[in-house]
């Protein structure tokens, strides 16, 4: 099924007859992944498999065949869904994403960083968290990216308790967010591009949510194709932005 996403218009519900308990929306940006999309999603058929939920596929501004491929996967697998918007933007794909789920939870994945055991550590502590975090700070932690990107993740976690007062350790990456959070949240959220899911968790954290994290094993499924030297000063640029909008919690 293709979702045709517009400013203001929410498409009628994905009907399912047969969730789980919690109920799950699994929501994955792509922007620019011809010709490796519909290898991923066999993977994670693959490393579902027995799992009921339902995938938004948000393809976001890509100019290569994205947009047909995703299409195409709409109409292959029935727990997919393919949303088309016009801009390439992470965090207003994930946004779109999100606001179009009407099930308990909501998760994001990556298109090359996803994985079962976290959707099960998820369901275990639904009854006792609103959002949990696959932490890649977290002591237990299996990390295998390569020193640069490792050492990124500290300095961002280091800026957020510093800028910010957080508790939490990783605020990228997995993650699960649950229903009541985002209907609470998530319309004061203004940042798009790296910093939405970030904005959203601090929300949601001073807000009194009961955040869970959880270690991450991060093996992705390739290099990395986004350029430290692209994000490190829109996203230094963004924290400060929202730092102004915020203020400092001690």
């Amino acid at each position: 099924m293709l979702r045709l996403a517009r400013s203001g218009t929410k498409p009628l519900p994905y009907n399912r007859t047969t969730m789980t308990s919690p109920s799950l929306t699994i929501v994955i940006p792509v922007h620019n992944e011809a010709g490796f999309v519909g290898h991923a999603i066999e993977r994670l058929e693959a490393e579902l498999a027995g799992l009921d939920f339902v995938l938004y596929l948000v393809e976001n501004g890509s100019v290569d065949g994205t947009g047909a491929e995703v299409e195409a996967l709409a109409t292959r697998y029935p727990w997919l869904e393919a949303i088309r918007l016009p801009t390439a933007d992470y965090g207003a794909a994930l946004r779109e994403g999100f606001r179009l789920s009407d099930t308990d939870w909501m998760v994001a994945f990556d298109i090359d960083y996803f994985s079962r055991r976290f959707i099960d550590q998820v369901m275990a502590e639904a009854g006792g968290a609103d959002i949990v975090l696959a932490s890649k700070r977290d002591p237990d932690a299996d990390d295998q990216r390569g020193i640069v990107r490792r050492l990124g993740t500290r300095v961002f976690n280091l800026l957020l308790r510093g800028l910010f007062g957080s508790a939490v350790t990783d605020t990228h990456g997995m993650k699960a967010v649950s229903r009541k959070v985002l209907d609470d949240v998530l319309p004061d959220v203004k940042s798009t591009e790296d910093l939405f899911d970030t904005e959203l968790v601090l929300r949601a954290e001073r807000a009194g949510y009961r955040i869970a994290e959880v270690p991450a094993v991060v093996e992705e499924l390739r290099p990395a194709r986004s350029s430290y030297l692209k994000r490190v000063p829109r996203t230094l640029l963004g924290l400060l932005r929202l730092r102004r909008m915020l203020g400092r919690q001690a």
